[in-house]
């Protein structure tokens, strides 16, 4: 009774929003504004990740001049260039030069009188460039206010948290918000009444973001086609998302009034077929106008792509061959409440497991034909590169620099469809692979790695970077015709979403309920919530989103106290996985003697996660088969095992704060590596490897307790009418300490408040 009425206590403060007649204000002050408020920057990071002020500042006066360069150096080459002269069709006529003088650039320029006259003459050039103009000073005015906030901020973290401008990099995040959190206990600066925590900060910063994550696990975006030939295709580009973002939240009809606030209309249910009307109405005005700019926006766009691709292409032809993680995928991967450099950092890790997947699918065809292609282009450009060393003047000769690259092209396409004759064929161990550093894994695919229609899928998350700028390239044509014809029709579900799934916070704001990471109002009975989730169908996460995320959140911020409901389902997770290691028996050291140690403890080991995350993928096979463990044990046991274990050779402990020094700690919790390994890290870059691959644990482990509970027998689920299913599996995050082995079910909550301020300050 006791603890549910802490639960109640708890929970008063995070009311659901139902029909209400006007809106309740957050109640904030002016000078919360100067961090808490800051969403993310243009690159998906904010102040910290930036580098500070002068980073910021000189990244956006180089992005003016940029654009400065790209309309003027692009005007120069339409009005200021004499073609005839530069390509040799029409002779220069100079009396005193030589009939045989080699033309020079300043031959091919055209006087400043001439080419101002061809500029007056365009009046479609005129217009461009008065558009362009306008375009800049938009720019210029919003660099200008991003950088008075980006100004306060500053001031913000000098005088506030004491971490001066020069001193900023040498900051974790970690860190910074430690030192916001002990602030908010001396001065309290937006949160009244009640104490300021890690949740709370990155809900202010992360408050649309958390928004459209789940709006893509509710499939309600991105839309998505069927089209010939080609099959399912997922369409999300960075003009679609700013189209998306300016009628959701920025815009003059978005649904948030301000930065922190829904309309009143959301919150009643009486006003949701209004509202959604308004919304089409504003998607199809909005879809209009791209159309109208369509011409110039893909002009501009393909300047951009040139200016910034054609020398790269020129010297590495193959790099349009190179894969990169799609928009999509960093929406669909992505944790509720994770920053953008830790969704970066992860994506990081898993782009060569990736790449090595989907570079071990191969066609036999393809691989005979492209040998044969390769020697008759290969032969062709070996006889022009002898001929051009002979004599320097076979360059000259008309079009041979392009037959040169043209056939370099060639040879470099047709090598990448010829598999490497030392390559092992194991799709499934490489997927394995994916899995510890994505945390994704469509159920499907289980047993399936080898197949094409697996690889199909997964060219949608993880695509070639041709095909980004190929989408980038359309998006100026496709953009419009989604706005105007797919977007009106989910106009009344986008307005219900955002009044069935917000909640308003005191002092934060309205949030999406998703991101509360609330377990008892969203979780899935399918992802070991079961008896801890009262949702409906309607109302749980796809995909045991809002569990695994809450495991992320809990070990990458191990001092934050989760609620009740959280704290009950993180012990029943530790106690599963003591469970699952008491169900195999495990040597005396397992971690000692294995290759695992071997991996992680070697002076040579330069990424030491990645080392263990290889040992574990081989030992969660390997284990049940090992003569020493005595008997067999399943997948899971096995990787609980090893996260039992894990601890014990490092030495991690689980309330450690990132940056505490290390006399702070006892001998036995220091970590169990060389001198010279210690010598070269941090305390927090070190504590940053070890929670990478205890995560990447993790992550395989909460996988594997999904699949064994799906083989079980069991009744049909229900599921509401045309809920949607789609196939990705969600599976935690990054991490930071071992409390979910180490903390009983209450320790969540017991710590002292005196240990607490030492460990932050």
């Amino acid at each position: 009774m006791a603890e549910r009425g802490e639960e109640d206590r708890q929970y008063r403060q995070y009311r659901r929003l139902e029909d209400c007649e006007e809106d309740s204000p957050p109640g904030e002050e002016e000078e919360e504004q100067l961090l808490l408020h800051v969403t993310e920057g243009p690159t998906g990071t904010g102040f910290h990740q930036r580098n500070g002020f002068a980073c910021v500042l000189l990244s956006d006066v180089l992005e003016l001049v940029q654009f400065l360069f790209v309309v003027t150096f692009s005007t120069f080459l339409l009005c200021c260039v004499d073609y005839d002269v530069l390509f040799a069709t029409r002779p220069l006529n100079h009396s005193h030069v030589p009939e045989r003088a080699k033309v020079t650039l300043p031959d091919a320029v055209l006087p400043a009188p001439q080419c101002a006259r061809r500029l007056r003459g365009s009046g479609w050039l005129l217009f461009l460039l008065v558009l362009a103009g306008a375009v800049w000073l938009c720019r210029l005015v919003t660099a200008l206010r991003r950088l008075v906030g980006y100004w306060e901020i500053r001031s913000f973290y000098i005088r506030a948290l004491g971490i001066p401008a020069e001193e900023l990099c040498n900051h974790s995040w970690q860190s910074v918000q430690a030192r916001l959190l002990a602030l908010q206990r001396r001065q309290p600066l937006c949160v009244p009444r009640r104490e300021l925590t890690e949740l709370d900060i990155h809900h202010r910063i992360l408050r649309f973001r958390n928004y459209t994550v789940a709006m893509v696990n509710k499939s309600l975006l991105p839309v998505r086609f069927r089209l010939p030939l080609l099959g399912p295709v997922v369409f999300l580009t960075r003009g679609l998302q700013f189209n998306l973002e300016l009628l959701l939240f920025r815009g003059p009809a978005a649904l948030f009034q301000n930065t922190w606030s829904l309309r009143p209309q959301v919150k009643r249910a009486g006003a949701r077929r209004a509202l959604a009307r308004g919304l089409a109405r504003a998607a199809v005005l909005l879809g209009v106008a791209n159309l109208a700019l369509c011409p110039c926006v893909l002009g501009w766009r393909l300047l951009l792509a040139f200016f910034s691709y054609a020398e790269g292409l020129k010297r590495a032809p193959g790099s349009l061959g190179v894969r990169r993680w799609s928009l999509y995928a960093r929406h669909y991967l992505r944790h509720f409440n994770e920053l953008g450099h830790e969704l970066q950092a992860r994506l990081g890790r898993g782009h060569a497991p990736a790449t090595k997947y989907m570079d071990s699918f191969s066609s036999p065809l393809l691989a005979v034909l492209a040998r044969h292609v390769g020697f008759f282009a290969g032969s062709v450009l070996a006889v022009l590169i002898v001929l051009t060393v002979y004599d320097e003047d076979v360059l000259t000769v008309q079009h041979i620099l392009t037959a040169i690259t043209l056939l370099g092209l060639v040879v470099t396409v047709a090598r990448s469809f010829i598999p490497d004759e030392h390559a092992v064929w194991c799709p499934e161990q490489l997927l394995q692979r994916v899995l510890a550093h994505v945390h994704y894994l469509p159920e499907h695919w289980q047993g399936r790695a080898g197949r094409a229609e697996t690889r199909a899928e997964m060219a949608q998350l993880f695509q070639y970077k041709a095909v980004f700028i190929l989408e980038e390239l359309l998006s100026p044509l496709v953009t419009p015709l989604i706005l105007i014809f797919a977007f009106p029709p989910r106009a009344l579900d986008i307005v219900d979403f955002f009044r069935n799934f917000t909640v308003e916070v005191a002092g934060v704001g309205d949030i999406c309920s998703f991101a509360q990471l609330d377990v008892r109002h969203h979780g899935n009975p399918q992802w070991l919530s079961e008896g801890h989730t009262e949702a409906p169908p309607e109302r749980q996460a796809e995909h045991g989103k809002t569990e695994l995320s809450l495991m992320r959140f809990a070990l990458s911020n191990p001092r934050w106290r989760p609620p009740p409901p959280a704290r009950r389902f993180l012990g029943h997770l530790q106690a599963q996985v003591t469970r699952d290691a008491a169900a195999a028996p495990a040597p005396r050291h397992p971690l000692a003697e294995g290759p695992l140690a071997a991996s992680l403890l070697s002076e040579d080991s330069a990424l030491a996660p990645e080392g263990l995350v290889t040992s574990v993928l081989a030992a969660s096979g390997l284990l049940a088969r090992d003569p020493r463990l005595g008997q067999p044990c399943s997948t899971a046991s096995a990787t609980a095992s090893l996260l039992a274990s894990l601890r014990s050779p490092l030495g991690t402990p689980p309330c450690a704060a990132p940056d505490s020094p290390a006399e702070h700690q006892r001998p036995g919790d220091r970590p169990a590596l060389s001198e010279s390994r210690l010598r070269s890290l941090s305390r927090s870059a070190l504590l940053a490897e070890v929670a990478s691959a205890e995560m990447s644990l993790h992550a395989i482990y909460l996988h594997q307790l999904h699949q064994q509970q799906q083989q079980q027998p069991q009744g049909p689920s229900p599921q509401p009418a045309g809920a949607p299913k789609h196939p990705f599996v969600t599976t935690g995050s990054a991490a930071r300490a071992s409390q979910l082995r180490e903390m009983p079910l209450g320790g969540w909550a017991e710590e002292e408040e005196e240990e607490e301020e030492e460990m932050m300050t």
